[in-house]
């Protein structure tokens, strides 16, 4: 690839990057997107995807699909950058298939046969702590399920000077948050990574009103289905006994949130080595963010990495609203999809002869 190439492809990155949509909500992006693919003489498949599309290079068997993203995040940018978000509370401020946030585009994807046929696939995402020219991979686990939750707790509203007239519900909410800190710290193996986070509570507006109810959000993150199921299991145990304790009612709902990123073992090293002839490959630790790209591991075998974006040890992490991306990132997330793709495309071959 030239460097005209290279040149041209970062002022598509530019225009895109100054017009971002939230997920499903992507239509110019994806206007702009197949109208740039078809001038380049590759072929757009008919579906029935809201936003993105699917296209595909050359024919015949075997058949590698790479991932690739496009939806935005509901922030304001505070960069300085030339080509920064010109809509308001919209940024291009991680990585990004259609509707890759809310855990529902690679879904849409498979759905409209995009894995039909597929030996393998593979898909990374920037990563502003390695630098340009590095590539993170490791086998296994790489990035965690998502559990998402919402706890509703209601009981029998009354005065607060009479609380024994009442359901305490804003006691009852604070001591199950506390209880369930326990879970991880005591339940899980200090060997076997895991997190649970409440991030929002909402309960009560009036000093003296005792609420009839409220509720607390948040997220567990896991890197295998014992311990997810076990999180699982011991999230509504605890919720449910605590709450019962308070004479209070208690419903969990579980959010659409992605399954475990999960680098096939045989594949993995296989694309570790080829993607040494351009890069500097290092093994990385398992990150605890999602991604729904875990939907297609769950299908075919999958291999997602990592491509160094900035490498500033002061550089902005993923979702903030001064994170940016180097355009010298391009030249190796480029070569990682073509050179792999076509190293796949020839061991697949080989093994069907």
């Amino acid at each position: 690839m030239t460097r005209e190439f290279y040149e041209k492809l970062a002022k598509v990155r530019h225009q895109i990057h100054a017009h971002p949509e939230i997920s499903e909500k992507e239509f110019e992006t994806t206007a702009f997107l197949k109208d740039y693919i078809s001038k380049l003489g590759i072929r757009i498949l008919e579906t029935d995807l809201p936003t993105g599309f699917i296209a595909e290079i050359g024919q015949g068997k075997p058949v590698v699909a790479l991932r690739a993203d496009i939806d935005a995040l509901p922030l304001e940018e505070k960069t300085n950058l030339p080509y920064k978000s010109k809509n308001p509370g919209v940024m291009h401020a991680c990585g990004h298939d259609p509707a890759e946030e809310v855990s529902v585009g690679a879904y849409q994807v498979i759905e409209n046969g995009g894995l039909k046929d597929v030996s393998a696939i593979i898909g990374y995402h920037n990563y502003p702590h390695l630098k340009p020219g590095e590539i993170g991979l490791r086998s296994k686990a790489i990035m965690a399920a998502v559990d998402k939750f919402k706890v509703t707790v209601s009981g029998v509203s009354g005065h607060a000077a009479r609380p024994d007239f009442g359901t305490d519900t804003v006691l009852a909410i604070t001591t199950i948050v506390n209880n369930l800190q326990a879970i991880v710290s005591r339940t899980v193996s200090p060997f076997e990574p895991a997190v649970l986070s409440v991030t929002h509570i909402d309960v009560g507006s009036a000093w003296n009103v005792m609420p009839e109810s409220g509720y607390f959000e948040g997220t567990m993150r896991s890197f295998s289905a014992e311990t997810r199921q076990h999180l699982r299991d011991s999230f509504t145990k605890i919720i449910e006994n605590t709450a019962d304790q308070f004479a209070a009612q208690v419903s969990i709902e579980w959010g659409k949130t992605p399954t475990l990123t999960f680098n096939d073992e045989e594949l993995t090293p296989l694309i570790a080595k080829n993607s040494e002839r351009f890069a500097k490959v290092l093994e990385v630790e398992p990150l605890t963010i999602g991604e729904d790209f875990a939907a297609y591991q769950e299908k075919i075998p999958g291999v997602f990495a990592l491509i160094g974006s900035n490498g500033d040890e002061n550089a902005a992490g993923l979702h903030q609203d001064t994170f940016t991306v180097k355009d010298e990132a391009l030249k190796i997330a480029v070569q990682y999809f073509v050179e792999n793709a076509i190293y796949l495309l020839d061991y697949f071959a080989k093994d069907k002869d």
